[in-house]
């Protein structure tokens, strides 16, 4: 009998061991693939299959699945402003429609605002999708998987459709949908500015170098980026170019090197053209973090981030009021 425990005795403890191995396996597996899986998302699915880090940018074919209710022929926009956005910001867009990005005009100048999606992985929320471009008009969209790691191909669809549609207008600004953008200094300043070809600007990113952190949300690999440092280029967060300048980068875009960071991509596409980046103001306006709120303060930039939709809506009743004397 006592044999016959000690026995069963083993037999548990060599299951336990088992169990405790193939946890340790499995744990380990869960921390490699986590450990890796920006490198694995190098290969996101888009339209055109896959992207590898030494393949060249490749566009996305086919038409358009949203287009917006406009025609630059006959009115041209003197500033575009499209807003990087996915299927779960409603609410953020609705606070964007209400404040900074309705239509108006600006010292005599039209500026509009439109919102740029890829497609929704779920059906039920494509539809809804639709339907909001069908009730606003404001949405361009395109059928590749919405993604941040898809963001280049997001921001080059917006640079497309300015190219084949809207190449009247003045300026474009790329923007993100948690930035607060302060559309009456930012047009104070392209009038002053008096340029309006071979124009970029925003905050100024010289001597950036790539995260090779594993885990960093930006992270890239020696594949995707060999080079030490990146080429001159603005924080993604916000950005304003002349659409001429619009027009040289789709141009351009199919011979630069793709990677998934889409401001770095853009300043890969403008180290080809030869463009150098440009200061707006003599002091800092574009703020790519979040800042504390006054008017005072806010009457003095162009953007800045990290702003809830909320937020929007006091920050820009307080803005306009305390500045044109009503709520717009």
């Amino acid at each position: 009998m006592l044999k016959g425990k000690k026995i069963h005795q083993a037999q548990m403890d060599s299951r336990k061991l088992r169990w405790f191995f193939c946890l340790l396996g499995l744990s380990c597996g869960s921390f490699w693939f986590f450990y890796n899986w920006t490198e694995f998302c190098v290969f996101c699915e888009n339209s055109q299959g896959l992207l590898f880090p030494t393949e060249t940018f490749r566009r996305i074919e086919g038409n358009f699945s949203q287009l917006p209710d406009i025609d630059c022929h006959k009115n041209p926009p003197f500033l575009v402003l499209l807003v990087a956005s996915s299927q779960q910001h409603l609410d953020a867009r609705m606070a964007i429609r209400q404040t900074w990005g309705k239509e108006r005009t600006v010292a005599g100048k039209r500026l509009v605002t439109f919102f740029l999606l890829g497609r929704a992985v779920d059906p039920s929320q494509q539809a809804d999708i639709a339907a909001e471009g069908q009730k606003y008009r404001d949405i361009i969209q395109k059928n590749f998987t919405d993604t941040y790691y898809n963001l280049t191909l997001k921001t080059m669809m917006g640079i497309e459709w300015v190219h084949r549609f809207c190449y009247q207008a003045s300026f474009v600004m790329k923007t993100d949908i948690d930035v607060f953008v302060n559309v009456f200094y930012l047009t104070e300043l392209l009038l002053r500015k008096e340029k309006t070809t071979g124009f970029f600007t925003g905050f100024l990113k010289l001597h950036e170098y790539p995260i090779r952190r594993r885990w960093s949300k930006w992270y890239v690999s020696r594949e995707e980026y060999p080079g030490k440092t990146y080429p001159p280029f603005c924080s993604g967060t916000g950005y304003v170019l002349s659409s001429d300048v619009a027009s040289q980068i789709y141009n351009v875009s199919e011979s630069v090197a793709f990677i998934k960071l889409e401001d770095v991509f853009i300043g890969l596409c403008l180290e080809k053209l030869k463009i150098r980046l440009e200061e707006l103001h003599s002091e800092q306006t574009f703020f790519p973090e979040r800042i504390r709120f006054s008017v005072s303060r806010f009457k003095k930039i162009v953007m800045c981030h990290e702003v809830e939709p909320s937020e929007q809506l006091s920050f820009w009743n307080h803005l306009v009021t305390e500045s044109h004397g009503e709520v717009l």
